[in-house]
């Protein structure tokens, strides 16, 4: 157990604290997270057990997967790292309309022909599918319509093997809003009723890329992360964003007044593990997020990776808190105190396996706490443990 100074006195866990959120989750605190990938939906899981009210800022710079298809067919944002995120906080009772949830996790099969596939999604999109026959109106209508609307798009090439159909309902809401992600991801949580409010970063069309210490330049995410290419043999030393997906076109991106605001209102801001570059520093790339962040006096907790990250090749754990407070100062100012982007390093040194140079001589020196308490348990290990870290983040707000 450890306790800690915010703006009173923490006790991480805080039993009371954790058990009164538990009994009312409706009133549970705005805790906001830069993510992406499916490393946090765990924990989202968990999460919707102590607060409907949590904010997700999701990047949609993914280039690999059933992603790339999609948004080389419609040159749009990644939706995956969305829909998923989505599914993840939806509310699996009977009133978060479970065969709505189905259907939007649902993916078709590798092994059936396009042509096949193609007629299924006909027959959902007319409303006659035995996938779509369950749901009641006016949700069934909607989905139809958002549907109908990727279908008259859709190129003839498109290939639907394993494409999931929640995402070719965001595409298709996606075009019939004029290419905008917003109405489409709010009618998409209504429909499962997300108890959170997930948004994407920005709604640009754009890549992420990485200039190496080698000299050699990577653009793609999928080309970043060591998923599905061979990993990083040389670290990352400076992000950016591309409009080109294979060749490097500068591209910039504004945070969205919206989303200021979500950052603003928050009363806890978490910088969450999950690939460090691809998931957590490119959603902090937007103009705008850095002073987003330093305008708000909440609590600022950055909770590292266990283990090995491919995108953290050569880095050590001082090398990966310079660099997270580099790319946040570059939106503010140099002499930003760190205090105004990061208080909080939340560890469990004792059960977590973490990069060489943890320490908190060194993170007193940049006025940041280090709070060392139980995150991994028997169970969970070698990865944290959703119970504890909810109860950790819990406690802070």
């Amino acid at each position: 157990m450890a306790k800690i100074r915010v703006a009173r006195t923490v006790e991480i866990p805080d039993p009371l604290r954790i058990s009164r959120y538990r009994k009312i989750p409706e009133l549970g605190p705005r805790i906001l997270f830069f993510s992406g990938g499916s490393a946090l939906n765990g924990l989202c899981k968990t999460l919707k057990n102590y607060t409907h009210n949590s904010t997700h800022l999701v990047t949609p710079f993914d280039s690999g997967g059933s992603s790339a298809e999609l948004r080389q067919a419609f040159a749009m944002p990644s939706i995956g790292d969305l829909r998923s995120r989505l599914m993840a906080l939806a509310d699996e009772t009977v009133l978060g309309h479970p065969e709505v949830y189905e259907l939007f996790t649902y993916r078709f099969p590798k092994d059936k022909s396009n042509k096949e596939l193609r007629t299924r999604v006909e027959a959902m999109a007319a409303g006659k599918s035995e996938r779509i026959a369950d749901i009641t109106n006016p949700m069934r209508r909607l989905i139809c319509n958002q549907l109908g609307y990727f279908l008259d798009a859709m190129p003839d090439s498109f290939d639907l093997r394993g494409a999931s159909i929640g995402n070719l309902i965001l595409a298709g809401g996606y075009l019939n809003n004029h290419q905008h992600l917003d109405p489409i991801i709010f009618l998409f949580s209504k429909l499962v009723n997300v108890q959170g409010t997930v948004r994407a970063i920005v709604n640009e069309d754009l890549h992420l890329g990485g200039d190496l210490a080698d000299g050699s330049r990577v653009i793609g995410q999928h080309r970043l992360t060591g998923k599905e290419v061979a990993p990083l043999s040389s670290p990352i030393k400076k992000l950016f964003l591309s409009r080109s997906r294979d060749s490097y076109a500068p591209g910039t991106s504004q945070l969205k007044k919206k989303n200021q605001k979500l950052i603003e209102a928050a009363e806890l801001i978490c910088y969450p593990p999950g690939s460090f570059y691809s998931s957590l520093m490119a959603n902090l790339l937007p103009a705008g997020v850095g002073r987003a962040i330093a305008g708000n006096d909440c609590p600022k907790v950055f909770i590292p990776n266990l283990g090995s990250d491919p995108e953290q090749v050569g880095m050590d754990f001082e090398q990966t808190v310079q660099v997270l407070l580099k790319q946040l100062k570059a939106d503010v100012s140099a002499d930003c105190s760190n205090d105004k982007l990061l208080n909080i390093v939340l560890v469990d040194s004792r059960n977590g396996n973490y990069p060489p140079g943890l320490s908190a001589d060194f993170l007193r020196k940049l006025g940041i706490e280090l709070v060392d308490v139980k995150l991994v348990s028997r169970e969970s290990a070698p990865y944290y443990d959703n119970d504890l870290l909810v109860s950790a983040l819990m406690s802070l707000t």
